[in-house]
């Protein structure tokens, strides 16, 4: 089994504020929701051209199926819908790494059908350019590094849209390599560092406030405590 030190080897996400990546996703050209798509994009990717959106399209003749009986306009005017709707996923994911439910959830907010944003996550997903347990691994090593607790990496899992389940179910295997063990202790060993000197009821409630703010077990903290700043 991996331990800590492997686990946060791993390349975490880089997570920047929320409204500051959002920002610069919506900086760049946008594609209408229907319409002249490719004009709005000023040539951006589409399923047959090189770079990302190629491989969204692999195998679909350039576009992504469309199903359903209709006429031939409203054909067209569902493809390009969908179009727009890729090139805003696209976007969103260049400005920074998302869950499918973040994702999901902006492109909803700019005003997409359900349907289509769901069709397109799909297939983003079977592309492998969207994966949720990766995404959600690396924000735990990030929540680590930042000697966060289990809980406090769940809530954070929750709040970038990972789905509560597998949230839990990374944040257990990260608990099972000792990844939240080794964060307290580190906590610990800062918070004595920066209260060297001070009576011990002081350090250890700095270092209990520090530690049930950042998400840790009151099991863990008591060891930790018990053991540093006695």
């Amino acid at each position: 089994m991996i331990d800590a030190e492997a686990f946060l080897r791993g390349n975490p996400v880089a997570i920047a504020p929320q409204d500051y990546v959002d920002d610069q996703a919506d900086a760049l050209p946008r594609a209408r929701m229907s319409g002249d798509a490719t004009a709005e994009t000023g040539g951006g990717r589409r399923f047959g051209s090189a770079g990302r959106g190629s491989f969204v399209g692999h195998g679909t003749g350039g576009r992504w199926p469309v199903t359903g009986v209709s006429s031939d306009s409203d054909d067209a005017e569902d493809a390009d819908d969908e179009d727009a709707c890729r090139e805003a996923a696209l976007r969103l994911l260049d400005a920074a790494p998302r869950s499918s439910g973040a994702l999901r959830d902006r492109l909803l907010g700019k005003g997409y059908d359900e349907a289509t944003v769901e069709q397109v996550i799909e297939r983003l997903i079977a592309v492998r350019l969207l994966d949720d347990e990766d995404y959600a691994e690396s924000v735990v090593r990030v929540c680590a590094g930042r000697m966060m607790g289990r809980r406090g990496a769940i809530m954070e899992l929750s709040r970038k849209g990972v789905d509560r389940t597998l949230a839990q179910q990374v944040a257990d295997e990260a608990e099972r390599r000792g990844v939240f063990e080794e964060a307290a202790w580190e906590l610990g060993r800062r918070v004595a560092r920066k209260t060297q000197g001070l009576d011990r009821q002081v350090r250890q409630r700095r270092f209990w406030s520090a530690g049930g703010r950042k998400g840790h077990s009151p099991e863990t903290l008591r060891r930790v405590a018990a053991e540093l700043l006695n």
